[in-house]
Parts: structure tokens; sequence; C-alpha cells
């Protein structure tokens, strides 16, 4: 599906940003954090973080090249630095859809391309179902289509015939007698009122992410996901989304309503190894979806941050600079 690349394309420059701020969602519930770097003329792109629950760091800006991409990033609910922390009230898929258009009114920007990976991949595919006329391109990575078959891979049976040790971890936390149900223990327990049983929860939950996210493990990678304040959202919210079934409708819903957005651009990349995303998200998306460009990357994982996802990413990002650059 792909050709080798010679040289690997990398990271652009580190960025700051030029504004930043936080803006009172539509119900009153949520401040939201959102930056902007790059340039304040240029094409605008919104990065989707993933999780739910990830938010952003400094490294998401540079995907995109500065001098031409007018880039802006948010900390969906609940995430990063919005408030309240960890929050689930009014934490929905269609409440983040909401937020994402309010930021787009509140930045006074018509149309934007949206680029996000794993959850970020359903969120972009869900706003772009909803408001297809806003979007200019989809860059999406590690298809996630939150079917049921999905959740079950990985937090149930499926990715633990391949990495067994971390598994093995992840489930400790759970009774025996409660593990032919993993998310849902885990929820109980994220959700307790114990404050020690739901962290316990969070960091064998995101540990487990951590570890398998990438081909070869990577220990500072899973240092981040076994830190307390980002495991605690991360865990809780990806939870809370798994046992709602993200309140999609219909448990296909994605590639069901697909025929709305098949004419806008868009590239996939897709690690063959991802164990969190399974390939075949993608493959089915792709055959939903001739015109997109699917680019599945032969010896990676899950992870953006491995090099040669990386490297497609950024491949992907610059075929859709303005044209003349």
């Amino acid at each position: 599906m792909t050709t080798e690349p010679t040289q690997l394309r990398t990271f652009y420059p580190e960025i700051e940003p030029y504004n930043s701020g936080w803006f009172t969602t539509n119900d009153g519930i949520h401040k939201i954090y959102y930056e902007e770097s790059g340039n304040p003329s240029g094409k605008p792109v919104i990065f989707l973080h993933g999780g739910p629950g990830g938010g952003t760091d400094p490294k998401c800006r540079r995907f995109f090249d500065a001098s031409v991409y007018r880039i802006v990033l948010m900390d969906q609910r609940g995430s990063g630095k919005s408030q309240p922390y960890a929050s689930l009230e009014e934490n929905t898929t269609w409440k983040l859809v909401e937020d994402i258009e309010q930021l787009r009114s509140l930045l006074h920007i018509d149309k934007w391309m949206v680029f996000g990976g794993s959850w970020g991949s359903t969120l972009s595919l869900a706003y772009a179902i909803t408001h297809p006329s806003r979007v200019t391109e989809l860059v999406l990575r590690g298809i996630f289509l939150i079917r049921k078959h999905e959740l079950q891979f990985f937090y149930q049976a499926g990715s633990s015939y391949i990495f067994p040790d971390a598994f093995e971890d992840y489930v400790s936390v759970i009774p025996m007698e409660e593990r032919d149900d993993l998310i849902g223990a885990f929820y109980k327990r994220l959700t307790s009122e114990d404050s020690e049983e739901r962290l316990r929860a969070a960091r064998a939950w995101s540990i487990w992410e951590g570890r398998t996210s990438k081909l070869i493990e990577d220990p500072n990678f899973v240092k981040r996901f076994a830190g307390d304040e980002f495991s605690l959202a991360f865990a809780r919210i990806e939870c809370h989304y798994f046992v709602h079934n993200a309140w999609f409708p219909t448990d296909n819903y994605l590639i069901e309503n697909v025929d709305k957005i098949r004419h806008i651009p868009t590239v996939i990349v897709q690690g063959r190894y991802d164990v969190v995303c399974p390939t075949l998200g993608a493959w089915e998306l792709k055959r939903a979806w001739p015109e997109a460009q699917l680019t599945i990357v032969p010896d990676t994982g899950h992870s953006a941050y491995e090099p040669k996802n990386l490297h497609h990413l950024i491949e992907a990002t610059d075929k859709f600079r303005p044209p003349g650059v």
C-alpha cells in the first residue's frame, strides 16, 4: 500500500502560540482551552487530539508548516488545560462537535482542514459528517470507528494475545469474577467515590494503552501515560465514551454516513501493526470511501510519533498546503 521513503520527514521546528485562551461552552458547563500558532493569515487547520481525554501538547503544533498554516489546537472537555478537569458532565461526542463549531465561529474561520488520529479520527469524521461544508480536507491516522468489536479487541480479548504481559498488569486491578466485562468493571472504578480506587484503575487502563501504542515499547512514552494527572482524565473520559458507544445511534454510524463527506480530499495513515485501532477499521473505511488515500505503513504501530507514521503525516499536511507553496 505504500512505497518505503528514502529519507524520513520529521517534525517542523518548535513554535509558540501567538494567541491562546479559554471559551465557555454554550451549555455553560466547561471552559475549553485553545491556542493558535503559525501564520495568522495562513490556511486554517484544527488538530483534534486522541483519547478522548488525551489533551494536546506542544508537539501537536509541529505536524504543520508554520509559515503557511494557521494552526489551532484545543483541549476537549475535561482534557489538558480545559476545566473542570476529568469531568464527565455533558461530555459527549456531539457536545465536542458543538465546541469545535463554537471555536471556529469565535476565531472567525469560514472553513478549515481537520487533522486527527485515533479518537481524533473518530471526532474528525463525526464533525465532518455533521458540518461537511466547513471542512476543506481531512488528515486521519489510526482509524477508530468505536464499534463494539474494536473495543472488545483492545480492551477485552485480542491485543491481549500479542501483549499478554502488559495485559496481565492491566487486568490486575479487576477481580477475576468481573473480568468478563472489563470496560464495565473499569467504569465502575473510574467513577467510584474512592479517589484511590479511581487512580489505581486509571493508571492501569492508561498504561495498557501506553505500552501497546508503539511497535516497540517506549518507556518514556509509557511514563507520560502513567502520570496521575494524565491517566485520570484519559481513562475516565475514554471509558465514559466507550460504555455509551460514543453516543452514536448505530454501531457502524461513521461508515454508514461516509457518503456525506466523500467529496472532501482525505489522507488516511494507518500503522499495519496497530493493536489499539487495528487496520481493519481503516480498510473498511477505505472500501466505503474509494476517493480517500489510504497509506498502510508496513512496520509501525498506533502512535503518531513513530518515525514512519510521522513521516507520512507530515507528507499529508504538506500535500494540502496552499497552491504555489
